[in-house]
Protein backbone atom coordinates (compact mmCIF):
# COMPACT_ATOMS: atom_id res chain seq x y z
CA UNK A 1 0.00 0.00 0.00
CA UNK A 2 1.51 3.65 -0.72
CA UNK A 3 2.06 6.13 1.54
CA UNK A 4 -0.64 7.97 0.35
CA UNK A 5 -3.55 5.35 1.10
CA UNK A 6 -1.75 4.62 4.25
CA UNK A 7 -2.30 8.40 5.75
CA UNK A 8 -6.11 8.34 4.27
CA UNK A 9 -6.70 4.78 6.30
CA UNK A 10 -9.05 4.63 9.13
CA UNK A 11 -10.99 7.92 7.95
CA UNK A 12 -14.49 7.87 7.22
CA UNK A 13 -15.92 9.07 4.08
CA UNK A 14 -17.19 12.75 5.78
CA UNK A 15 -13.73 12.99 7.30
CA UNK A 16 -11.80 12.80 3.81
CA UNK A 17 -14.42 15.24 2.04
CA UNK A 18 -13.67 17.67 4.79
CA UNK A 19 -9.96 17.13 3.83
CA UNK A 20 -10.40 17.52 0.31
CA UNK A 21 -12.32 21.05 1.23
CA UNK A 22 -9.20 22.29 3.00
CA UNK A 23 -6.46 20.85 0.83
CA UNK A 24 -8.44 22.17 -2.49
CA UNK A 25 -10.39 25.73 -2.20
CA UNK A 26 -13.91 25.27 -3.58
CA UNK A 27 -15.04 26.75 -7.04
CA UNK A 28 -16.40 30.09 -5.05
CA UNK A 29 -13.65 30.47 -3.22
CA UNK A 30 -11.11 30.24 -6.39
CA UNK A 31 -13.65 33.01 -8.18
CA UNK A 32 -13.60 34.90 -5.20
CA UNK A 33 -10.21 35.43 -4.93
CA UNK A 34 -9.34 36.27 -8.47
CA UNK A 35 -12.16 38.96 -8.44
CA UNK A 36 -9.95 40.37 -5.26
CA UNK A 37 -6.64 40.38 -7.63
CA UNK A 38 -8.61 41.89 -10.40
CA UNK A 39 -9.38 44.84 -8.43
CA UNK A 40 -6.26 45.20 -6.87
CA UNK A 41 -4.13 45.29 -9.74
CA UNK A 42 -6.42 48.02 -11.18
CA UNK A 43 -5.94 50.14 -7.86
CA UNK A 44 -2.34 49.72 -8.65
CA UNK A 45 -2.48 50.61 -11.52
CA UNK A 46 -4.64 54.03 -11.51
CA UNK A 47 -1.93 54.58 -8.55
CA UNK A 48 0.69 54.31 -10.86
CA UNK A 49 -1.19 56.53 -13.97
CA UNK A 50 -3.25 58.62 -12.03
CA UNK A 51 -3.92 61.44 -14.43
CA UNK A 52 -2.83 64.91 -14.23
CA UNK A 53 -4.48 67.25 -12.36
CA UNK A 54 -6.36 64.25 -10.25
CA UNK A 55 -7.53 65.55 -7.04
CA UNK A 56 -4.85 65.06 -4.17
CA UNK A 57 -5.51 63.43 -0.81
CA UNK A 58 -6.26 64.84 2.42
CA UNK A 59 -3.48 65.17 4.64
CA UNK A 60 -1.02 64.68 1.38
CA UNK A 61 2.21 67.62 0.78
CA UNK A 62 1.74 69.16 -2.26
CA UNK A 63 5.22 71.50 -1.49
CA UNK A 64 8.73 69.86 -0.20
CA UNK A 65 9.68 72.83 1.92
CA UNK A 66 9.02 71.80 5.45
CA UNK A 67 6.20 74.30 6.63
CA UNK A 68 5.72 75.53 3.23
CA UNK A 69 1.60 76.47 2.96
CA UNK A 70 -0.36 78.85 0.59
CA UNK A 71 -0.80 80.75 3.50
CA UNK A 72 2.77 81.61 2.96
CA UNK A 73 2.84 85.41 1.67
CA UNK A 74 5.79 84.31 -0.67
CA UNK A 75 4.56 81.05 -1.84
CA UNK A 76 2.92 82.29 -4.73
CA UNK A 77 5.67 84.21 -6.07
CA UNK A 78 8.20 81.76 -5.32
CA UNK A 79 6.31 79.89 -7.84
CA UNK A 80 8.13 82.00 -10.44
CA UNK A 81 10.66 84.84 -9.88
CA UNK A 82 11.28 85.68 -6.41
CA UNK A 83 11.01 89.46 -5.51
CA UNK A 84 13.96 91.08 -4.18
CA UNK A 85 13.91 94.45 -2.98
CA UNK A 86 17.54 95.25 -3.68
CA UNK A 87 16.89 94.87 -7.43
CA UNK A 88 20.49 93.88 -7.66
CA UNK A 89 22.12 96.34 -6.09
CA UNK A 90 24.77 95.81 -3.01
CA UNK A 91 23.06 95.00 0.29
CA UNK A 92 23.73 97.86 2.93
CA UNK A 93 24.34 100.40 0.34
CA UNK A 94 20.90 101.93 0.07
CA UNK A 95 18.01 102.31 2.72
CA UNK A 96 14.56 101.74 1.04
CA UNK A 97 13.65 105.02 1.29
CA UNK A 98 16.56 106.07 -0.81
CA UNK A 99 15.71 103.03 -3.70
CA UNK A 100 12.51 104.50 -3.40
CA UNK A 101 13.41 107.75 -4.60
CA UNK A 102 15.47 106.77 -7.42
CA UNK A 103 12.98 107.50 -10.54
CA UNK A 104 10.85 104.71 -11.78
CA UNK A 105 11.88 105.42 -15.85
CA UNK A 106 16.15 105.91 -14.52
CA UNK A 107 18.04 103.15 -16.42
CA UNK A 108 21.30 104.35 -15.56
CA UNK A 109 22.30 104.60 -12.07
CA UNK A 110 25.82 105.91 -10.18
CA UNK A 111 26.25 104.90 -7.15
CA UNK A 112 28.23 106.29 -4.30
CA UNK A 113 28.67 104.99 -1.70
CA UNK A 114 30.61 106.81 1.56
CA UNK A 115 33.10 104.79 4.04
CA UNK A 116 30.98 106.52 7.04
CA UNK A 117 28.87 109.28 7.76
CA UNK A 118 32.14 111.68 7.93
CA UNK A 119 34.42 110.24 5.68
CA UNK A 120 35.75 110.99 2.29
CA UNK A 121 36.32 107.95 0.94
CA UNK A 122 33.89 106.09 -1.17
CA UNK A 123 33.21 103.42 -3.80
CA UNK A 124 31.34 104.17 -7.21
CA UNK A 125 29.37 101.64 -9.07
CA UNK A 126 27.89 102.20 -12.65
CA UNK A 127 24.61 100.85 -13.02
CA UNK A 128 22.38 100.03 -15.77
CA UNK A 129 18.83 98.07 -16.50
CA UNK A 130 17.54 97.31 -20.07
CA UNK A 131 13.82 98.44 -18.92
CA UNK A 132 12.11 100.71 -16.13
CA UNK A 133 11.37 97.86 -13.17
CA UNK A 134 14.36 95.52 -14.00
CA UNK A 135 17.06 94.65 -11.49
CA UNK A 136 20.24 96.62 -12.14
CA UNK A 137 23.54 95.50 -13.11
CA UNK A 138 26.66 96.68 -12.09
CA UNK A 139 28.83 97.76 -15.18
CA UNK A 140 31.91 99.29 -13.50
CA UNK A 141 33.34 100.12 -10.13
CA UNK A 142 35.85 102.68 -9.22
CA UNK A 143 37.54 104.28 -5.72
CA UNK A 144 36.02 107.69 -4.97
CA UNK A 145 36.62 110.62 -2.80
CA UNK A 146 33.73 113.01 -1.59
CA UNK A 147 33.74 116.11 0.48
CA UNK A 148 36.61 115.99 2.92
CA UNK A 149 33.83 116.40 6.05
CA UNK A 150 31.51 113.55 4.52
CA UNK A 151 27.59 113.78 3.66
CA UNK A 152 25.02 116.15 5.15
CA UNK A 153 21.52 116.28 3.59
CA UNK A 154 21.53 120.04 4.86
CA UNK A 155 24.23 121.14 3.38
CA UNK A 156 25.90 124.69 3.75
CA UNK A 157 28.17 126.87 1.73
CA UNK A 158 31.78 125.44 2.87
CA UNK A 159 31.11 123.20 5.25
CA UNK A 160 33.35 120.72 2.88
CA UNK A 161 30.45 118.47 2.81
CA UNK A 162 29.06 116.31 -0.35
CA UNK A 163 25.77 116.33 -0.62
CA UNK A 164 23.35 113.37 0.21
CA UNK A 165 20.43 112.03 -1.68
CA UNK A 166 19.63 110.97 -5.24
CA UNK A 167 20.07 113.47 -8.00
CA UNK A 168 19.63 113.55 -11.99
CA UNK A 169 22.71 113.82 -14.24
CA UNK A 170 21.93 116.13 -17.31
CA UNK A 171 24.59 118.06 -18.26
CA UNK A 172 28.66 117.45 -18.97
CA UNK A 173 31.84 119.28 -19.94
CA UNK A 174 35.29 120.18 -19.37
CA UNK A 175 38.47 121.43 -20.39
CA UNK A 176 39.24 118.55 -23.02
CA UNK A 177 37.04 117.77 -26.01
CA UNK A 178 34.43 115.50 -25.20
CA UNK A 179 35.48 111.86 -25.57
CA UNK A 180 33.49 109.63 -28.85
CA UNK A 181 30.32 109.32 -27.92
CA UNK A 182 29.30 111.35 -25.35
CA UNK A 183 25.60 111.51 -25.43
CA UNK A 184 25.02 114.14 -22.62
CA UNK A 185 25.36 118.08 -23.46
CA UNK A 186 28.67 118.89 -23.39
CA UNK A 187 30.56 122.37 -22.93
CA UNK A 188 34.01 122.34 -23.57
CA UNK A 189 35.62 125.77 -22.33
CA UNK A 190 39.10 126.92 -21.20
CA UNK A 191 37.29 127.98 -17.78
CA UNK A 192 37.17 124.58 -16.38
CA UNK A 193 40.56 124.87 -14.47
CA UNK A 194 40.46 124.62 -10.94
CA UNK A 195 42.57 127.23 -8.87
CA UNK A 196 44.45 126.94 -5.89
CA UNK A 197 45.21 123.88 -4.24
CA UNK A 198 43.01 121.09 -2.58
CA UNK A 199 41.98 120.60 1.18
CA UNK A 200 45.07 118.78 1.68
CA UNK A 201 47.37 120.93 -0.24
CA UNK A 202 47.55 118.88 -2.98
CA UNK A 203 47.58 120.42 -6.61
CA UNK A 204 44.30 120.14 -8.55
CA UNK A 205 45.28 120.65 -12.09
CA UNK A 206 43.37 118.20 -14.34
CA UNK A 207 41.03 117.93 -12.13
CA UNK A 208 38.48 119.73 -14.40
CA UNK A 209 39.55 117.84 -17.83
CA UNK A 210 36.24 115.97 -17.82
CA UNK A 211 33.05 117.08 -15.42
CA UNK A 212 29.36 115.93 -15.29
CA UNK A 213 27.22 118.46 -13.32
CA UNK A 214 25.13 116.55 -10.71
CA UNK A 215 21.73 118.60 -10.84
CA UNK A 216 22.20 119.53 -6.62
CA UNK A 217 20.81 123.30 -6.55
CA UNK A 218 21.37 124.38 -10.25
CA UNK A 219 19.65 125.03 -13.43
CA UNK A 220 19.37 121.63 -15.56
CA UNK A 221 19.84 122.49 -19.66
CA UNK A 222 22.54 124.41 -19.03
CA UNK A 223 26.45 124.51 -18.78
CA UNK A 224 28.02 122.94 -15.70
CA UNK A 225 29.87 126.48 -15.09
CA UNK A 226 26.16 128.11 -14.82
CA UNK A 227 26.83 130.31 -11.54
CA UNK A 228 22.84 130.07 -10.61
CA UNK A 229 21.93 128.23 -7.51
CA UNK A 230 18.20 128.14 -7.26
CA UNK A 231 17.72 127.33 -3.58
CA UNK A 232 19.92 130.15 -2.80
CA UNK A 233 23.86 130.42 -2.67
CA UNK A 234 24.00 129.12 1.08
CA UNK A 235 23.59 125.58 0.40
CA UNK A 236 26.57 126.33 -2.44
CA UNK A 237 26.35 124.65 -5.44
CA UNK A 238 28.84 123.79 -8.20
CA UNK A 239 28.65 120.09 -7.10
CA UNK A 240 30.32 117.65 -9.81
CA UNK A 241 31.78 114.48 -10.79
CA UNK A 242 34.77 115.02 -11.44
CA UNK A 243 38.79 113.25 -11.89
CA UNK A 244 40.10 112.87 -8.69
CA UNK A 245 42.90 114.89 -7.57
CA UNK A 246 44.07 112.69 -4.98
CA UNK A 247 42.46 114.28 -1.64
CA UNK A 248 39.09 114.60 -0.37
CA UNK A 249 36.92 117.47 -2.35
CA UNK A 250 35.03 120.81 -1.01
CA UNK A 251 31.79 118.86 -2.08
CA UNK A 252 31.86 117.53 -5.28
CA UNK A 253 32.71 113.17 -6.37
CA UNK A 254 36.22 112.33 -7.27
CA UNK A 255 36.61 109.72 -9.71
CA UNK A 256 39.88 108.49 -11.79
CA UNK A 257 40.15 110.14 -15.35
CA UNK A 258 39.13 106.77 -17.15
CA UNK A 259 36.32 106.48 -15.04
CA UNK A 260 34.85 110.05 -15.73
CA UNK A 261 35.70 108.97 -19.83
CA UNK A 262 33.66 105.88 -19.58
CA UNK A 263 30.75 107.59 -17.56
CA UNK A 264 30.74 110.46 -20.67
CA UNK A 265 30.71 107.57 -23.14
CA UNK A 266 27.88 105.87 -21.53
CA UNK A 267 25.71 108.24 -19.77
CA UNK A 268 22.92 108.44 -21.88
CA UNK A 269 19.91 111.52 -21.69
CA UNK A 270 17.26 109.04 -22.78
CA UNK A 271 18.02 106.29 -20.18
CA UNK A 272 17.23 109.32 -17.69
CA UNK A 273 20.57 108.91 -15.50
CA UNK A 274 20.90 109.74 -11.90
CA UNK A 275 23.55 109.36 -9.29
CA UNK A 276 22.66 108.20 -5.80
CA UNK A 277 24.72 109.22 -2.77
CA UNK A 278 25.97 109.24 0.52
CA UNK A 279 27.31 107.30 3.15
CA UNK A 280 26.37 102.95 3.40
CA UNK A 281 22.80 102.86 4.61
CA UNK A 282 21.84 106.18 3.56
Amino acid sequence: MSKHRRAGSGRSPRGRARTRQHGRPSRAVVLLASAGLVLFGAGWVHALYEPPGAPVAPGARTDSRPGAHAADPGHAARGGRRPDALQGLPAGALSEGTRARIPAEARQLVLVTGRAKDSSESTAGLYTRPAPGADWVRAAQWPARNGAKGWSTDRAYGDLTSPQGVFSLSDAGGRLSAPAGTRLPYDQDPAFVATGLGVNGESLAGSFDYVVAIDYNRRQGVSPLDPVMPDGEGRGGNIWLHVDHDGPSHGCVGLPKAAMKQLLETLDPSAHPVIAMGPAGF
